[in-house]
């Protein structure tokens, strides 16, 4: 079997637990290449910008094991690697304060020549809505027809998703149960898999108007929910790739959410 392609760019950064000796490398893509680097048949390759600190050797030093194409990561000295001061509640919840985010350096990301040309020969590309680039990376999905999964999170503004909608193959979001019918309807409409994950509850996927859900795995305890999102993406994604089946994707997701809550960390 031909391997897949898979890019995930670009927000790398450090989770730095309050209280605690902890620092645990994070952020979106650096969480989903982790998960869909275990994945057999799939090749990752990690985009993003670190600094040149103690965060970013930290974060080099827990990769350099993993199955990642780490060549192409930037390293800028002019800034800190992102960073994320974390509290936990007494349930492993996890919450932040206003002043918790450093992230200067993901701010005005612009996509080089190189990483064009790596995103264009990709099967699969995975980023945030948030992502400074990610307009970017719709226009590059318009000109070269990857497969474009994208993390939407907590944005709510469906006109907005209306117009992304059709550049995009896994539309992925943190979401709640009144939004379904929205989300169900669209799916009528737009050729993508609309991908709903409501927590404890498990998850919801429509696909051209059917509805699939899947139950949430159950765990023994809850150590940290950082990272829980970041790893059911992974697995839903990279499943469905291989296997093209809707509720293995889901379950697969839910699995390794499962995996993620009982240690510190995205990974």
């Amino acid at each position: 079997m031909k391997k897949v392609k898979l890019i995930a760019l670009p927000c790398i950064c450090a989770d730095v637990f309050y209280g605690t000796d902890i620092i645990r490398p994070g952020g979106e893509a650096l969480n989903f290449a982790a998960h869909a680097s275990r994945f057999n048949n799939i090749d990752v390759t990690l985009l993003g910008i670190l600094g040149k600190d103690k965060y970013a050797e930290a974060i080099m030093a827990s990769i350099s094991e993993l199955k990642i194409d780490k060549r192409y990561i930037r390293f800028d000295g002019r800034y800190n690697t992102a960073n994320h001061m974390t509290y936990l509640t007494e349930k492993g919840d996890r919450y932040y304060k206003e002043d918790s985010w450093d992230g200067k350096i993901l701010d005005n990301i612009v996509l080089n020549e190189t990483e064009i040309d790596l995103i264009s020969r990709a099967d699969v590309v995975f980023i945030h809505f948030w992502a400074s680039c990610f307009a970017q990376v719709i226009e590059l999905k318009k000109k070269f027809g990857f497969k474009l999964a994208v993390d939407f999170d907590i944005y709510r503004d469906f006109m907005d998703m209306e117009l992304l909608a059709p550049y995009i193959d896994f539309f992925m979001i943190s979401g709640s149960e009144e939004l379904l019918p929205q989300f169900c309807e669209m799916s009528k409409r737009f050729d993508c898999l609309f991908n709903i994950t409501l927590a404890e509850r498990g998850s919801v996927t429509y696909y051209k108007g059917q509805c699939f859900r899947a139950d949430s795995v159950k765990t023994s305890e809850i150590v940290d929910t950082t990272g829980c999102g970041d790893s059911y993406h992974a697995g839903f994604v990279c499943s469905f790739i291989l296997d093209k089946d809707i509720f293995k994707a889901m379950t697969v997701g839910s699995e390794k959410a499962a995996e993620t809550l009982l240690h510190y960390g995205g990974f």
